[in-house]
């Protein structure tokens, strides 16, 4: 189980790299906002799942805090994309479909 949870570690570890990356790259804050939250959202639930296997004792724990990570991450982005569309205008070449109540 030890070497499954250091792979999950190295693994998560990777996906922090490129989420930060992908936060450093990108042109405006929509696409930011999906490279951090996707990447980092993998990367912690694949290295909290492995410090779960490398620690038994803490594998409940852990698997509460990647299932708390999987539901609040997405909607803390969503928050901010839509604060950010409400008060910055997109980069050239970003595509926008409005939905809901942001048609206009």
């Amino acid at each position: 189980m030890n070497v499954v949870g250091y792979f999950l570690m190295t693994v998560g570890s990777i996906f922090f790299f490129l989420g930060g990356l992908g936060i450093f790259r990108m042109p405006d804050v929509f696409n930011r906002l999906q490279a951090g939250t996707k990447a980092t959202t993998l990367g912690a639930m694949a290295f909290i799942v492995g410090v779960g296997l490398v620690q038994p004792d803490w594998f409940f724990k852990t698997l509460v805090i990647a299932v708390l990570i999987a539901i609040t991450n997405p909607i803390g982005s969503s928050v901010l994309a839509r604060t950010a569309f409400r008060t910055t205008k997109p980069e050239e070449g970003t595509r926008f479909i409005p939905q809901g109540d942001d048609a206009e």
